[in-house]
């Protein structure tokens, strides 16, 4: 598939700036009819499409930022909803939701946003296949931000948390509590996600010196029944695990379902740690150990971000956004996305023994 042609390249292409280009894509006045002309040749030629571009380059931006969600359901979204409104609550914008599904490409979808011009910017949580298009906004010059943990192949500024080693954190800490046979339930492989929780768990186990065992692997899809049935597979070794790390919070739910159907005490017989630290974590019996994700800092680091970008646009600087580090990225060098990971903490409770909840700096 040949590359999609850019506002740079049909300014190139016409001799002009970009700034001429986007007037007359803009239809304003103050640019000679054959100038005009060749640009719209151009554009027809080349199959550029104005109207996505258009709304974020020229004068007169309007006061909206939409934000794409995947679902209003996952328990994560309301505090990533909380951190964007508290801070757009204090400028004059406002936000229009939009919910898009993960599991497919929406860039049609996400076009049509855009060539309504209501919009000066987008922030898209967790894009999934739709990562790329809007990759592609970004370059056309469109103010757009990401939260995601699939931000490896990213030009977009994009806001993460550090999944490997959150979940090095908890598997040290199981570790550090006696246990040896810690079994994992994975998240869905086609995920980077799963794979960088996966790849914290090897680390804590293979510096303590013990050998990874494929017996203590299961995959799950994120959701309470595939947890639980995982667990009923790693429950029914010959030599059980003493502990199960759960890629997430809502598989280390059924965990807890299986271990209390075959009557198994939780942590004495059967410790259990999660990922994500949502909100219904800490009121389960027994309050599961897990570790938190920054929600609400993502939420309000991203949509600063994209307010700097709808505000100023000009490439920002990764510090100015407090509390997140800056992640270098050499796959763009020329583009030097900005790339923030606010770590993430692990919360202790009484799934694996402690009396009440700790928190831990992971």
């Amino acid at each position: 598939m040949a590359a999609k042609v850019t506002i740079t390249d049909i300014a190139r292409l016409a001799g002009v700036s970009k700034a001429t280009v986007s007037r007359v894509l803009n239809e304003k006045p103050d640019v000679d009819p054959e100038t005009r002309e060749r640009i719209l040749r151009l554009v027809e030629e080349y199959g550029f499409v104005p109207s996505i571009v258009a709304s974020g380059l020229a004068g007169g931006r309007s006061r909206l930022l939409g934000i794409l969600i995947p679902s209003l359901t996952w328990p994560l979204m309301p505090e990533v909803m909380r951190g964007i409104g508290e801070l757009v609550e204090q400028t004059a914008y406002e936000l229009v939701l939009y919910t898009m599904s993960q599991r497919q490409d929406r860039s049609a979808v996400i076009d049509r946003i855009l060539a309504a011009k209501l919009t000066s910017g987008l922030l898209a949580v967790f894009p999934g296949q739709s990562t790329e298009h809007l990759n592609w906004l970004h370059d056309q010059g469109f103010p757009v931000v990401m939260i995601d943990d699939q931000g490896a192949t990213t030009r977009a500024p994009w806001v993460g948390t550090d999944n490997r080693a959150g979940a090095y954190a908890v598997v040290r800490h199981l570790l550090n509590r006696g246990h040896r046979r810690i079994a994992h339930i994975q998240g869905p492989s086609a995920f980077q996600v799963s794979k960088d929780r996966y790849a914290g768990y090897r680390d804590a186990l293979t510096e303590a010196g013990i050998a990874l065992e494929p017996s203590l692997l299961e995959e799950g899809d994120f959701k309470p029944p595939s947890g639980r049935v995982c667990a009923e597979k790693l429950l029914a070794l010959p030599e059980r695990p003493t502990a199960i790390f759960a890629a997430n919070d809502e598989m280390a739910y059924g965990v807890l379902a299986a271990a209390e159907e075959r009557g198994l005490r939780i942590p004495e017989d059967l410790a259990v740690a999660g990922f994500d630290d949502i909100a219904s974590s800490a009121h389960i019996r027994p309050a599961l150990t897990t570790v938190r994700q920054p929600f609400f800092e993502m939420g309000q680091t991203a949509i600063r971000m994209l307010l700097s970008l709808v505000d100023a646009p000009r490439p920002i600087a990764a510090h100015r956004f407090a509390g997140a580090a800056p992640v270098p990225s050499t796959e763009h060098p020329e583009s030097n996305p900005v790339r923030v990971q606010i770590p993430s903490r692990l919360i202790v409770r009484e799934s694996c023994g402690a009396t009440r909840g700790v928190v831990v700096s992971a």
